[in-house]
Protein backbone atom coordinates (compact mmCIF):
# COMPACT_ATOMS: atom_id res chain seq x y z
CA UNK A 1 0.00 0.00 0.00
CA UNK A 2 1.27 3.45 -0.48
CA UNK A 3 2.11 5.64 2.55
CA UNK A 4 -0.22 8.44 1.49
CA UNK A 5 2.57 10.72 1.37
CA UNK A 6 1.69 11.97 -2.43
CA UNK A 7 1.73 15.92 -2.64
CA UNK A 8 2.63 16.65 0.52
CA UNK A 9 -0.15 14.64 1.88
CA UNK A 10 0.72 12.78 5.96
CA UNK A 11 -1.60 9.65 7.06
CA UNK A 12 -4.28 10.87 8.91
CA UNK A 13 -4.99 7.56 9.82
CA UNK A 14 -5.12 7.26 14.06
CA UNK A 15 -5.62 11.11 13.88
CA UNK A 16 -9.10 11.16 13.29
CA UNK A 17 -12.06 9.23 14.74
CA UNK A 18 -12.94 5.85 13.30
CA UNK A 19 -16.42 6.70 11.84
CA UNK A 20 -13.92 9.78 9.55
CA UNK A 21 -11.33 6.89 8.85
CA UNK A 22 -14.18 4.75 7.41
CA UNK A 23 -15.81 7.77 5.55
CA UNK A 24 -12.59 8.22 3.90
CA UNK A 25 -11.44 5.06 2.72
CA UNK A 26 -15.01 4.71 1.50
CA UNK A 27 -14.41 8.12 -0.32
CA UNK A 28 -10.97 7.69 -1.89
CA UNK A 29 -11.96 3.91 -3.00
CA UNK A 30 -14.98 5.30 -5.33
CA UNK A 31 -12.42 8.50 -6.49
CA UNK A 32 -10.18 5.37 -7.67
CA UNK A 33 -13.03 2.65 -9.24
CA UNK A 34 -14.33 6.03 -11.54
CA UNK A 35 -10.81 6.49 -12.56
CA UNK A 36 -10.47 2.80 -13.35
CA UNK A 37 -13.52 2.78 -15.71
CA UNK A 38 -12.54 5.81 -17.14
CA UNK A 39 -15.13 7.72 -16.38
CA UNK A 40 -12.77 11.05 -14.08
CA UNK A 41 -12.46 14.25 -16.14
CA UNK A 42 -8.64 15.32 -14.97
CA UNK A 43 -9.00 17.14 -11.80
CA UNK A 44 -12.57 18.04 -12.35
CA UNK A 45 -15.81 16.64 -10.90
CA UNK A 46 -16.72 15.81 -7.17
CA UNK A 47 -17.62 12.95 -5.14
CA UNK A 48 -18.57 13.87 -1.57
CA UNK A 49 -18.84 11.85 1.71
CA UNK A 50 -20.76 13.15 5.05
CA UNK A 51 -19.26 12.64 8.10
CA UNK A 52 -21.07 10.49 10.35
CA UNK A 53 -22.28 12.63 13.07
CA UNK A 54 -24.58 15.48 14.23
CA UNK A 55 -22.62 18.41 12.74
CA UNK A 56 -22.77 18.99 8.87
CA UNK A 57 -19.25 18.00 7.65
CA UNK A 58 -18.27 16.10 4.95
CA UNK A 59 -14.84 15.18 2.28
CA UNK A 60 -14.38 15.87 -0.99
CA UNK A 61 -11.54 15.95 -3.21
CA UNK A 62 -8.56 18.09 -2.85
CA UNK A 63 -8.66 20.55 -6.23
CA UNK A 64 -5.44 19.55 -8.37
CA UNK A 65 -5.35 15.77 -7.59
CA UNK A 66 -6.62 13.11 -10.34
CA UNK A 67 -8.87 10.81 -8.94
CA UNK A 68 -6.40 7.72 -9.39
CA UNK A 69 -4.12 9.73 -7.08
CA UNK A 70 -6.98 10.39 -4.02
CA UNK A 71 -6.26 8.88 -0.39
CA UNK A 72 -8.13 8.64 2.45
CA UNK A 73 -5.51 11.42 4.08
CA UNK A 74 -5.92 13.61 1.01
CA UNK A 75 -9.46 14.46 1.10
CA UNK A 76 -10.28 17.79 2.85
CA UNK A 77 -12.82 17.86 5.29
CA UNK A 78 -15.35 21.16 5.30
CA UNK A 79 -18.62 22.44 6.37
CA UNK A 80 -21.73 23.74 4.71
CA UNK A 81 -20.13 27.08 4.51
CA UNK A 82 -17.23 25.96 2.26
CA UNK A 83 -15.15 26.32 5.44
CA UNK A 84 -11.79 23.88 5.72
CA UNK A 85 -12.09 21.98 8.73
CA UNK A 86 -8.34 20.52 8.53
CA UNK A 87 -4.70 21.43 7.97
CA UNK A 88 -3.96 20.60 4.65
CA UNK A 89 -2.23 21.86 1.90
CA UNK A 90 -5.38 21.70 -0.46
CA UNK A 91 -8.18 23.38 -1.01
CA UNK A 92 -11.13 22.52 -2.70
CA UNK A 93 -13.53 23.27 -6.03
CA UNK A 94 -15.87 26.05 -5.64
CA UNK A 95 -18.24 24.34 -7.66
CA UNK A 96 -18.24 20.86 -6.41
CA UNK A 97 -19.03 22.82 -3.21
CA UNK A 98 -21.92 24.56 -4.92
CA UNK A 99 -23.66 21.39 -6.14
CA UNK A 100 -22.57 18.35 -3.06
CA UNK A 101 -23.81 21.13 0.03
CA UNK A 102 -26.62 21.52 -1.70
CA UNK A 103 -27.52 17.35 -1.97
CA UNK A 104 -25.78 17.52 1.86
CA UNK A 105 -27.80 20.17 3.42
CA UNK A 106 -31.60 19.03 1.85
CA UNK A 107 -31.05 15.15 1.82
CA UNK A 108 -30.57 13.23 5.20
CA UNK A 109 -29.72 9.79 3.14
CA UNK A 110 -27.87 11.78 1.18
CA UNK A 111 -24.23 10.36 2.46
CA UNK A 112 -22.24 10.16 -0.58
CA UNK A 113 -22.71 12.27 -3.56
CA UNK A 114 -21.08 11.90 -6.65
CA UNK A 115 -21.23 14.02 -10.00
CA UNK A 116 -19.50 12.97 -13.09
CA UNK A 117 -18.94 14.19 -16.88
CA UNK A 118 -18.17 11.29 -18.29
CA UNK A 119 -18.85 10.88 -22.44
CA UNK A 120 -21.39 8.91 -22.66
CA UNK A 121 -23.49 10.97 -18.98
CA UNK A 122 -23.18 13.83 -21.38
CA UNK A 123 -24.00 12.78 -24.39
CA UNK A 124 -27.48 11.84 -23.05
CA UNK A 125 -27.82 14.64 -21.01
CA UNK A 126 -27.68 16.39 -24.05
CA UNK A 127 -30.58 14.49 -26.21
CA UNK A 128 -33.99 16.24 -25.88
CA UNK A 129 -35.68 12.83 -24.58
CA UNK A 130 -33.19 11.62 -22.20
CA UNK A 131 -32.68 8.58 -21.21
CA UNK A 132 -34.99 6.00 -22.98
CA UNK A 133 -35.98 2.27 -22.06
CA UNK A 134 -33.84 0.51 -24.19
CA UNK A 135 -31.85 -1.69 -21.75
CA UNK A 136 -32.26 -3.23 -18.61
CA UNK A 137 -30.19 -1.16 -17.28
CA UNK A 138 -31.93 1.67 -18.50
CA UNK A 139 -35.48 0.29 -17.20
CA UNK A 140 -33.88 -0.29 -13.42
CA UNK A 141 -32.17 3.49 -13.57
CA UNK A 142 -35.59 5.01 -14.97
CA UNK A 143 -37.60 4.97 -12.28
CA UNK A 144 -35.10 6.78 -9.62
CA UNK A 145 -33.77 9.38 -12.15
CA UNK A 146 -34.66 13.16 -12.00
CA UNK A 147 -33.32 15.82 -14.09
CA UNK A 148 -32.08 18.93 -13.45
CA UNK A 149 -31.68 21.98 -16.48
CA UNK A 150 -28.09 23.37 -17.19
CA UNK A 151 -27.90 27.15 -15.57
CA UNK A 152 -23.85 26.96 -16.04
CA UNK A 153 -20.62 26.33 -14.03
CA UNK A 154 -22.58 25.77 -10.75
CA UNK A 155 -20.91 28.99 -9.05
CA UNK A 156 -24.20 30.71 -8.01
CA UNK A 157 -25.33 29.71 -4.73
CA UNK A 158 -28.86 30.21 -5.54
CA UNK A 159 -28.51 27.15 -8.31
CA UNK A 160 -28.99 24.98 -5.30
CA UNK A 161 -32.36 25.61 -4.27
CA UNK A 162 -33.46 24.62 -7.45
CA UNK A 163 -31.27 21.44 -7.70
CA UNK A 164 -32.29 20.03 -4.87
CA UNK A 165 -36.32 20.76 -6.04
CA UNK A 166 -35.37 19.03 -9.42
CA UNK A 167 -33.72 15.92 -7.72
CA UNK A 168 -36.41 15.60 -5.06
CA UNK A 169 -36.50 11.95 -3.49
CA UNK A 170 -34.62 11.01 -6.45
CA UNK A 171 -30.97 8.94 -5.88
CA UNK A 172 -29.74 9.83 -9.72
CA UNK A 173 -29.64 12.97 -11.66
CA UNK A 174 -29.11 13.75 -15.60
CA UNK A 175 -27.74 17.16 -15.22
CA UNK A 176 -28.35 19.10 -19.25
CA UNK A 177 -25.60 19.39 -20.57
CA UNK A 178 -23.25 18.70 -18.30
CA UNK A 179 -23.41 14.86 -16.57
CA UNK A 180 -24.72 12.92 -14.03
CA UNK A 181 -25.28 12.67 -10.61
CA UNK A 182 -25.78 10.01 -7.90
CA UNK A 183 -26.51 9.23 -4.22
CA UNK A 184 -26.27 6.74 -1.67
CA UNK A 185 -27.04 6.33 1.80
CA UNK A 186 -23.44 4.21 1.50
CA UNK A 187 -20.64 3.76 -0.82
CA UNK A 188 -21.60 1.06 -2.48
CA UNK A 189 -24.71 2.54 -3.14
CA UNK A 190 -23.87 5.64 -4.75
CA UNK A 191 -21.68 3.72 -6.79
CA UNK A 192 -23.92 1.26 -7.98
CA UNK A 193 -26.72 3.63 -8.80
CA UNK A 194 -23.56 5.74 -11.02
CA UNK A 195 -22.69 2.11 -12.37
CA UNK A 196 -26.53 1.52 -13.80
CA UNK A 197 -26.57 4.97 -14.60
CA UNK A 198 -23.50 4.85 -16.95
CA UNK A 199 -23.78 2.40 -18.32
CA UNK A 200 -27.44 2.82 -19.71
CA UNK A 201 -25.97 5.54 -20.68
CA UNK A 202 -23.11 3.97 -22.88
CA UNK A 203 -25.72 1.29 -24.03
CA UNK A 204 -28.28 4.18 -25.39
CA UNK A 205 -25.57 6.29 -27.27
CA UNK A 206 -24.48 2.79 -29.07
CA UNK A 207 -27.83 1.70 -29.73
CA UNK A 208 -28.78 4.68 -31.33
CA UNK A 209 -26.11 4.77 -33.34
CA UNK A 210 -28.50 2.18 -35.98
CA UNK A 211 -30.49 5.83 -35.56
CA UNK A 212 -33.84 6.12 -33.67
CA UNK A 213 -36.12 4.27 -35.85
CA UNK A 214 -34.49 1.21 -35.79
CA UNK A 215 -33.99 1.02 -32.13
CA UNK A 216 -36.40 -1.20 -30.15
CA UNK A 217 -38.42 0.35 -26.73
CA UNK A 218 -39.12 -1.74 -23.55
CA UNK A 219 -42.80 -2.36 -23.47
CA UNK A 220 -44.06 -0.55 -20.73
CA UNK A 221 -45.26 -3.62 -19.70
CA UNK A 222 -41.53 -4.63 -18.57
CA UNK A 223 -40.98 -0.88 -17.77
CA UNK A 224 -43.78 -1.36 -14.88
CA UNK A 225 -42.20 -5.00 -14.02
CA UNK A 226 -38.66 -4.68 -13.63
CA UNK A 227 -39.83 -0.99 -11.62
CA UNK A 228 -41.66 -3.82 -9.16
CA UNK A 229 -38.97 -6.15 -9.03
CA UNK A 230 -36.39 -3.33 -8.01
CA UNK A 231 -37.94 -1.36 -5.61
CA UNK A 232 -35.50 -1.79 -2.93
CA UNK A 233 -33.22 0.61 -5.18
CA UNK A 234 -29.39 0.42 -5.54
CA UNK A 235 -27.96 -0.03 -1.65
CA UNK A 236 -28.93 -4.02 -1.53
CA UNK A 237 -27.15 -4.79 -4.77
CA UNK A 238 -24.33 -2.38 -3.78
CA UNK A 239 -23.59 -4.04 -0.84
CA UNK A 240 -23.40 -7.39 -2.61
CA UNK A 241 -20.90 -5.96 -4.87
CA UNK A 242 -18.76 -3.34 -2.82
CA UNK A 243 -16.17 -6.14 -1.67
CA UNK A 244 -15.53 -7.03 -5.06
CA UNK A 245 -14.94 -3.22 -6.07
CA UNK A 246 -12.67 -2.82 -3.35
CA UNK A 247 -10.90 -6.22 -3.67
CA UNK A 248 -10.22 -4.92 -7.59
CA UNK A 249 -8.72 -2.10 -6.43
CA UNK A 250 -6.64 -3.63 -4.07
CA UNK A 251 -5.14 -5.18 -7.38
CA UNK A 252 -5.48 -2.37 -9.67
CA UNK A 253 -5.40 0.84 -7.91
CA UNK A 254 -3.65 -0.28 -3.97
CA UNK A 255 -3.00 2.89 -1.76
CA UNK A 256 -6.37 4.39 -1.77
CA UNK A 257 -6.79 3.56 1.90
CA UNK A 258 -3.49 5.24 3.11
Amino acid sequence: MADGSLMGTTSLKGKVSDAEWHARVELAALYRLVALHGWDDMIFTHISARIPGPEHQFLINPYGQFFGEITASSLVKIDLDGNILQDTPFFINPAGFTIHSAIHAAREDAHYVMHLHSDQGVAVAAQSEGLLPLSQHALIVLPRLAYHDYEGIALNLDERERLVADLGDKHLMLLRNHGTLSVGESAAGCWTGMFYLERACKQQVMALSAGRENVLFAPQASVDEVKAQVGRGMEPIGKLAWGGCLRLLDRESPGYDA
